[in-house]
């Protein structure tokens, strides 16, 4: 038996079975690059679903993480530790926020961002103003896994199963100015945007949309929360997504990025949001320990030195132009979208798209499909244009070669085998 099988085994045996995995070992990492147990090299244009923004084995991050772990991995939040504020201020001063506070994970962030929503509403009411504790969040939109956090999810099959959800959550039309007025009154306490849905598809929300949920939220006191988990920390050129805009939020969540592979959320709010938070009213234990905010730092620190927000920007232009042009050439891709380093190419079925991530993970290369036809690309930020044309190259033969009914019959003689 090899490794992987007895891994596998071991696996279907004591874990809950929440993944259905790639039948693939990864062993180690080197720049853009995953190696299995064999020492196959695969192009991870994916970075761990968008975490792994310097790549892999990067000597800076490598160096900082080596050095803290001799120092102090881990203490409280009743002490005070070198990192936080230090990477506090690197956040806000590159966000535009005030306040941080460091949870484990985005989900956990968005959480915290809600009860900072609802906490701020009853702030507002016992000064007098009428807020409710409503939220507004979006179709297509995806939160997180936690309770909260996936009652704001749009999608049923991540909420249905664990009914009933969080109340006094609606859902308003991806993009329609119109939808988002006439559900929005002074009985919501804030409205829930990604700038661009990661999971619902890579799908950028409009200025116009963004500038009225804005300018809604202000009229009434109510915050307007932006999730910058997946799009956030330098991803689409800018630190956040919703800088392209040129509109603030009151509160964002980070994540993913954030500490190149440590876990680490964040949320980033306003004085205005800080106001209702006091001692004692939230809480992690792990957030924000010494080891995780030293890698973010360095992360940070290495984004700016070596010029990555440019390359993502650079590099992601020339992405998209590429797969712009594949999609001249193959009707199958509908669409392109996306900014910097998170870019998608959504095609005609989902059997198709099931088959393109198949069959690059046969040619070395990792990516994944979101939203059942949605090709999703969130590579880390060193890659270069090189790797833009292997991936282009491969996705051009693949759809060249592609026949739905020679799929079909191998799909049938392959279960029939199974069987």
């Amino acid at each position: 038996m090899s490794k992987l099988d007895s891994i596998r085994a071991a696996e279907s045996k004591l874990l809950l079975q929440t993944y259905d995995r790639n039948a693939i070992l990864f062993v180690r990492g080197e720049g853009v690059h995953l190696i299995d147990e064999n020492g196959t090299r695969y192009l991870d244009l994916l970075s761990g679903i968008g975490v792994n923004a310097l790549g892999y084995a990067h000597p800076a991050l490598e160096a900082t993480i080596a050095k803290q772990s001799k120092a102090l991995i881990h203490t409280s939040n009743l002490f005070f530790h070198e990192g936080q504020a230090e990477l506090a201020e690197r956040l806000t001063s590159r966000t535009g926020m005030d306040r941080v506070f460091f949870s484990n994970s985005g989900t956990e962030a968005w959480e915290g961002a809600l009860k900072l929503a609802r906490a701020h509403a009853g702030l507002l009411r016992s000064e007098g103003k009428t807020i409710g504790t409503k939220f507004l969040a979006l179709e297509q939109s995806f939160h997180g896994r936690t309770f909260g956090s996936v009652s704001t999810t749009w999608k049923a099959k991540y909420r249905e199963p664990f009914a009933p959800t969080l109340s006094g959550v609606e859902f308003v039309k991806f993009n329609n100015v119109a939808d988002l007025r006439a559900k929005f009154s002074n009985e919501v306490c804030a409205i829930l945007v990604e700038c661009i849905q990661g999971e619902g598809g890579v799908r950028p929300l409009s200025h116009e949309f963004l500038a009225e949920a804005r300018a809604l939220a202000s009229s009434t006191g109510a915050l307007l929360i932006a999730d910058e988990i997946q799009s956030g920390m330098g991803r689409t050129g800018k630190w956040t997504a919703y800088q392209h805009y040129g509109i603030k939020p009151d509160v964002t969540t980070l994540a993913k990025q954030l500490a190149g592979g440590i876990p680490l959320g964040a949320i980033l709010c306003t004085e205005e949001a800080a106001r209702a938070i006091h001692a004692g009213m939230h809480g992690t234990t792990f957030g924000g320990g010494p080891l995780a905010c030293a890698a973010a730092i360095t992360v940070i620190d290495t984004i700016e030195s070596e010029g990555l927000l440019a390359n993502a920007a650079i590099v992601g232009e020339y992405f998209i132009h590429q797969l712009q042009q594949l999609a001249t050439e193959h009707t199958s891709i509908i669409d392109v979208r996306g900014k910097g380093l998170m870019l998608a190419a959504e095609l005609n079925s989902a059997e198709l798209a099931k088959h393109v991530v198949a069959e690059m993970l046969k040619r070395h290369i990792v990516i994944n499909c979101t939203s059942d036809t949605v090709l999703r690309f969130l590579p880390p930020y060193i890659l270069q244009k090189v790797h833009v044309d292997q991936a282009i190259q491969a996705l051009d033969e693949i759809l060249t070669n592609y026949s739905p009914a020679a799929l079909t019959n191998s799909s049938v003689e392959e279960g029939a085998h199974r069987g």
